[in-house]
């Protein structure tokens, strides 16, 4: 998400400390096949664009913020002064990080999504479903 302006604060890739801050992870949406942002959102203001990315339409979001309490990678942001979500759309397909990284540490590639969640989400839907009629 290009905004123009140098914000690290609006930054899409957030770095997080691990063990006492002896080690650090970026991390960013991962564009799940579950979409959680996407159900959740009650106004349907987050859609999948032409690269598959899921995006925040800007002219639909009221700034519920629904959608960034059910992420579960905590890659949805809120950005206070717009009022409005905000997340990774990888840049309409050619990622801006991944052209600037000096070292090429980040990379674009486009692969195919697993559903890693799906046999696990059925298995426990048909526990919790036991002798419910």
């Amino acid at each position: 998400m290009q905004t123009g302006e140098f914000q690290p604060a609006k930054s899409v890739i957030r770095v997080s400390p691990f063990e006492g801050h002896t080690s650090y992870a970026p991390y960013t949406c991962v564009q799940c096949a579950e979409a959680w942002c996407m159900t959740a959102c009650p106004v349907g203001a987050i859609d999948i664009n032409a690269a598959g990315a899921k995006d925040v339409a800007d002219d639909r979001c009221v700034g519920c913020k629904l959608c960034t309490i059910a992420c579960p990678y905590g890659t949805m942001f809120y950005d206070p002064g717009r009022r409005k979500a905000f997340k990774c759309n990888l840049c309409g397909g050619d990622p801006a990080c991944a052209q600037a990284c000096p070292t090429a540490a980040i990379t674009y590639e486009e692969v195919a999504t697993e559903d890693w969640l799906g046999d696990f989400a059925a298995e426990r839907t048909a526990r919790m479903l036991v002798g419910v009629a």
